[in-house]
C-alpha cells in the first residue's frame, strides 16, 4: 500500500523535480516548451505533476486505488485551500489560486481514473470520447486557461487536440495495456476489422489489427487537424504551446505509420527530428491562415 501519508510518488518521482521534469520529456509532447516564460512553464509542470500522479495511482498504485483516488481528491481541495501535504498538490497550489482555476477539470482527471478501475472495454469509439473528456480534454482545458485564452470555440477545438492525442497514446500502447487487462480499441471496430482481443497479446500485429490501427490514425489525425485552426485564434506563445501538442501527436502517428501499424513489434515513439519538422511546419501553417485572415 502506498504510503500518502508521507507524501510518497510510487517510487520517489513527485519528490523530486528532476525526476518528473524527466517523465515530461519522455511524453510524446512537450509539456513546456523553453520558448514559454518560465512561469508558465513552471505552471504546466505543476499541473502535469497533478496529471500523472493521478495516472500513477490510478495504474501503478498497490492496495485500494479507489480509496487513493479519493485521497487525492481530498488533497485537491487542500491545495486549493493551501494546505495540501504531497509535493504535487502543494505545487499546484499557487497555480490554483494565483490563476483562480476551476478544480472541475482536476477532479474529471480523477474520475477517470475511477473509470479505469471499473470499465475495461469500449463498444464504440463514441464512448471512448466519452472516455477521453475526462481522461484528456481536461488537460487541454487547464493549458488554455494557464494561458488565460478560454473560450467556448478554442475550448472545443482543443478538446478534440486532446482527444486524438489520448488515442495516439492508446494506440501506442495498445500491448500493455492488453497485459494489464484493459482494451481501449472500440469493440465494434475490432469486429468490423476481424480482431479478437487474444491477438493484442502477442509480439506482432496481424494484417488485420494492422488494418485496425490504421483507420485508427486516420481518425486521430483527424482529431489533431484542429490544433491548426486552434493556433490561428492564439497569439505567438499559447500558440507554440499548442502547436507543439498536435506536432508531438503526428510525429507519433508517423512512427506508427513508418512501422506499418505494428505497434505490437515496434515502439512507435515521435522521432525528435520528425516532430521538429511537424512543429515547424505548424508555426508556418498557423502563421500564413492568421496573416491571410
Amino acid at each position: 500500500m502506498v504510503s500518502i501519508e508521507s507524501g510518497c510518488s510510487l517510487g520517489g518521482g513527485f519528490d523530486a523535480p528532476d525526476k518528473l521534469a524527466t517523465k515530461a520529456r519522455n511524453e510524446n509532447f512537450p509539456i513546456a516548451s523553453h520558448l514559454l516564460p518560465s512561469d508558465v512553464r513552471a505552471n504546466l509542470m505543476a499541473i502535469y505533476g497533478f496529471a500523472r500522479l493521478a495516472d500513477d495511482l490510478g495504474d501503478e498504485a498497490e492496495g485500494d486505488r479507489m480509496a487513493l483516488l479519493d485521497w487525492l481528491e481530498t488533497e485537491l481541495d487542500r491545495a486549493a485551500a493551501a494546505n495540501a501535504t504531497h509535493p504535487v498538490l502543494k505545487q499546484l497550489t499557487p497555480v490554483i489560486r494565483g490563476l483562480d482555476l476551476s478544480l472541475d477539470p482536476f477532479r474529471c482527471l480523477i474520475e477517470a481514473n475511477r473509470v479505469d478501475q471499473r470499465v475495461t472495454r469500449y463498444q464504440s469509439f463514441d464512448d471512448l470520447v466519452e472516455y477521453c473528456m475526462l481522461s484528456a480534454a481536461p488537460v487541454g482545458r487547464l493549458v488554455l486557461a494557464v494561458f488565460g485564452v478560454s473560450s467556448a470555440g478554442r475550448i472545443a477545438l482543443s478538446d478534440k487536440v486532446c482527444i486524438g492525442l489520448q488515442v495516439v497514446e492508446h494506440l501506442q500502447d495498445i500491448g500493455e495495456d492488453a497485459r494489464r487487462g484493459r482494451i481501449y480499441l472500440p469493440a465494434e471496430d475490432m469486429e468490423r476489422f476481424g480482431c479478437n482481443e487474444a491477438e493484442l497479446l502477442g509480439t506482432d500485429s496481424s494484417p488485420a489489427l494492422r488494418r485496425l490501427v490504421a483507420m485508427e490514425v486516420r481518425r486521430a489525425r483527424s482529431l489533431l487537424a484542429a490544433g491548426v485552426p486552434l493556433a490561428v485564434s492564439l497569439r505567438f506563445r499559447p500558440r507554440v504551446a499548442v502547436v507543439g501538442f498536435a506536432a508531438g501527436g503526428m510525429a507519433a502517428l508517423d512512427s506508427i505509420d513508418r512501422a506499418g501499424n505494428d505497434v505490437l513489434k515496434s515502439r512507435c515513439r515521435p522521432r525528435k527530428l520528425r516532430f521538429a519538422r511537424r512543429a515547424f511546419h505548424g508555426l508556418v501553417a498557423a502563421s500564413v491562415k492568421t496573416g491571410s485572415s
